[in-house]
């Protein structure tokens, strides 16, 4: 079987990890010094459930709740992660706002991870995990809590979100209580 390839796009307020979740998934790298994203694509081979994919993992610049969400970022994505971190109010309300945003540009059921990052920073945490489940819950979306740093949850943010995509193409049998043998 050919492998799929999937592009995917990692979304949230800057300085919230992004670039620290996606360069620790694709290269097993903790990268502290924090530099602004312009924009960059890695790629990651992966074989998930057996399926091979060839993820194209796109680290967009920080957004915030007035920048304009680039239609680049609705065009030929077939999944987002959505990354606030645990202990910022303020990106817990911006991702909300990109989430708004994102149902404007692509109609319902998008597939999507949402992600509180930084969970090594316990004490400063201001957002609880049932806050974060609650959301994704209401969006119909995966939540994982995560930390690069610790490269705590890192793989299963980008397996979730592969199983959504291939949820939403109608390639999942949804999990049931009969079994077929």
């Amino acid at each position: 079987m050919p492998p799929k390839h999937r592009k995917i796009a990692v979304m949230g307020f800057r300085a919230v990890g992004k670039s620290s979740l996606t360069i620790q998934y694709v290269d097993g790298l903790f990268v502290d010094s924090y530099d602004p994203t312009i924009e960059n694509t890695f790629q990651k081979q992966v074989k998930i459930r057996g399926q091979d994919y060839c993820l194209q993992l796109v680290d967009t610049a920080g957004q915030d709740e007035y920048s304009i969400f680039s239609s680049n970022y609705s065009m030929n994505i077939d999944g987002y992660v959505l990354v606030y971190s645990v202990n910022s109010k303020k990106s817990w309300e911006v991702v909300k706002v990109i989430h708004d945003k994102l149902l404007d540009q692509k109609g319902m059921n998008v597939p999507l991870v949402l992600v509180g990052n930084k969970t090594d920073l316990r004490m400063d945490r201001v957002i609880s995990t049932e806050e974060g489940k609650k959301v994704a819950d209401s969006w119909n979306a995966a939540f994982l809590e995560a930390s690069a740093k610790e490269n705590h949850s890192v793989p299963e943010i980008f397996q979730a979100l592969v199983m959504q995509i291939e949820k939403a193409e109608g390639n999942v049998p949804e999990k049931s209580g009969c079994v077929v043998s």
